[in-house]
């Protein structure tokens, strides 16, 4: 038997954790500066957290050897979640977190329909209505 630490979902719940903390944390935070500001703080912060998570587990020294492919594709990827901060920050400081993180989490819908366009990747009968219920339950969510 794996060990919980082995296990995907045990990650993704942990990930859904942090995430519910971040929304809270990042409302009180952004309250008082410019939500850009804020989004820069932040992500000094897990730049420096990131950084020594690497260099304690020695994976700095493969750095050399990331293909250029891998380097695009990454460099691409934080593009995009720059962008998602920077509107995040901006939604969380205009609206209250209870309905922005819903909403937010439409990426689970957006990455669904993304992963079968272009990863050619299949959602089952079930998937597809839990996807559907995400996206409704933010739309519930987020409508006054």
């Amino acid at each position: 038997m794996k060990s919980l630490l082995q296990l995907w979902q045990t990650w993704a719940i942990l990930s859904a954790i942090c995430a519910a903390a971040t929304a809270i944390l990042a409302k009180v935070g952004v309250g008082a500066i410019s939500s850009d500001l804020a989004t820069l703080i932040r992500t000094a912060v897990v730049l420096a957290l990131a950084a020594a998570v690497v260099s304690v587990s020695g994976g700095l020294s493969q750095i050399a050897t990331v293909p250029g492919r891998a380097w695009l594709f990454l460099v691409l990827s934080g593009l995009a979640t720059g962008a998602s901060w920077l509107c995040y920050f901006r939604a969380l400081k205009l609206g209250e977190a209870s309905r922005v993180a819903p909403v937010d989490k439409l990426s689970v819908v957006f990455i669904a329909i993304l992963a079968a366009l272009f990863l050619g990747e299949r959602l089952s009968p079930q998937a597809t209505a839990g996807v559907a219920l995400i996206a409704a339950g933010a739309v519930l969510v987020a409508w006054q």
